[in-house]
C-alpha cells in the first residue's frame, strides 16, 4: 500500500503504510503535533528520512473516524484545470459562441477559496442559503459536488520571488482528495463580474490522508501537447498523474474519471500563482478544479452528469437526481489517495 500520512485525533503524526496505521509520535519532535504543518515545514529531507523510519513507528488500531484533519489550512486557491470540465460549462452557458473563453488555454484559471471552511471527510456539509437568481433568498436547490484532486505546499517560497515551473515540485508535500461543493444557483446569480463567493465558500471537504509526492512519481504520465504552446515561464513537457477516480452517490457509482485529463498540472498551476510574486505558505491548498473526462460517465460534477438539470441521473433504486437533496451521501475515491465522505443536512430554519 501506498505511505501516506495523517494525523491522530487526539493528536500526534500517524503512517499509513503496508495495511497498517502506525504512531510516529517517538520519532521525532515534529511529528507530536496536532497537524502535518511542522513536519510538512520541515523540508524535503527531513520528509525523505521519516518515510524511511515508519517502520519504526508504533502500530496502533485506527480507522478513517480516528484521525483528525491532516494540516491545518494556510492559504487555499482552487483552479479551473479541466479541459473537457470547462468545455462541458462553456457549452452549457454560451451555447452560440466558443466554449472556452480566450485566456483558458493560455494559463491556469483559479480563484482564492476560502481556508477557515476546508474540512475533513466525514464532516456533514449543511445546506447555505444565498441569494439566487431573482434575485431571492433561500437554501440553495442546485448544490452540488466537485470531484478534485489537491496539492499540499511543505516548503515555502520567498515573497516577491516566482517558483521556476521545473523546481515547482520541490515545494509539494503530497496530494489529497478534495470535494469543492457548489451552490450552482447561489454562483450563478453572484459570480459576475469577480467569480465565486458564497457559492462556494461554505465548506470544502479533504481526505485525512496526505499522499506524499515521491510515492506518486510512478503515475507520472505524458499528457498531450498543449496547444497553443504556452508562455516561457509555463513550459514544460506535458504531464499528469495516472489516478482513477470514481463518484458515489447513496451508495451507487455514478461516475469514473482519472487525474490524467488534467490540463494543466501542478508545476505550472504553482509557477503561475507565484509569477507576480505571491509567495507560498506551508499548508497551502491548491485544487484542481473539477476533473472530468471525454465521456459523459467521467463527469466530476452533477451538473455536467445531469447537463444542467436537463438529463437526469438514474440511480438503481428508482429515483432520479438533477442536484443533491437532503439526506443525500457522497463518496469520492481515488486509489492511493483514499476518500472524501459528506452527507448533505437541511439548511438552518
Amino acid at each position: 500500500m501506498t505511505l501516506a500520512f495523517g494525523v491522530l485525533r487526539d493528536g500526534g503524526v500517524c503512517a499509513r503504510a503496508d495495511g497498517a496505521v502506525v504512531d510516529l509520535t517517538g520519532l521525532d519532535p515534529v511529528l507530536a503535533a496536532d497537524s502535518l504543518n511542522p513536519f510538512m515545514a520541515a523540508g524535503p529531507e527531513v520528509w525523505r528520512q521519516v518515510a524511511a523510519r515508519v517502520g519504526e513507528g508504533r502500530e496502533v488500531a485506527a480507522g478513517e473516524d480516528d484521525l483528525g484533519m491532516p494540516f491545518e489550512v494556510a492559504d487555499y486557491v482552487d483552479f479551473y484545470s479541466s479541459l473537457h470540465h470547462a468545455t462541458n460549462l462553456g457549452r452549457m452557458f454560451r451555447p452560440d459562441a466558443e466554449p472556452l473563453l480566450p485566456n483558458w488555454r493560455h494559463l491556469p484559471v483559479g480563484y482564492h477559496g476560502r481556508a477557515g471552511t476546508v474540512v475533513p471527510s466525514g464532516t456533514p456539509v449543511r445546506r447555505p442559503s444565498g441569494q439566487r437568481p431573482g434575485p431571492e433568498f433561500g437554501p440553495s436547490r442546485r448544490l452540488d459536488i466537485e470531484l478534485e484532486a489537491g496539492f499540499v505546499i511543505g516548503r515555502p517560497s520567498t515573497m516577491g520571488e516566482p517558483v521556476p515551473v521545473d523546481r515547482a515540485l520541490d515545494h509539494v508535500f503530497g496530494m489529497v482528495l478534495v470535494n469543492d461543493w457548489s451552490a450552482r444557483d447561489i454562483q450563478a446569480w453572484e459570480y459576475q463580474p469577480l467569480g465565486p463567493f458564497l457559492g462556494k465558500s461554505f465548506a470544502t471537504s479533504v481526505s485525512r490522508w496526505v499522499v506524499p509526492i515521491g510515492e506518486l512519481i510512478e503515475r507520472r504520465v505524458a499528457n498531450e501537447p498543449q496547444e497553443p504552446a504556452p508562455l516561457p515561464y509555463l513550459a514544460e513537457e506535458p504531464w499528469a498523474f495516472d489516478i482513477r477516480l470514481e463518484v458515489e452517490l447513496n451508495g451507487a457509482v455514478i461516475a469514473r474519471t482519472n487525474t490524467r485529463y488534467l490540463y494543466w498540472s501542478i508545476a505550472q498551476q504553482i509557477a503561475h500563482l507565484t509569477v507576480n510574486g505571491a509567495s507560498l505558505r506551508t499548508g497551502d491548498l491548491l485544487a484542481t478544479g473539477t476533473i472530468s473526462g471525454p465521456e459523459r460517465s467521467e463527469r466530476g460534477s452533477l451538473i455536467e452528469l445531469s447537463w444542467n438539470g436537463e438529463e437526469p441521473i438514474e440511480l438503481p433504486d428508482g429515483s432520479t437526481r438533477t442536484f443533491l437533496e437532503d439526506g443525500d451521501e457522497v463518496v469520492l475515491r481515488g486509489d492511493p489517495l483514499g476518500e472524501v465522505r459528506g452527507r448533505i443536512e437541511s439548511p438552518r430554519a
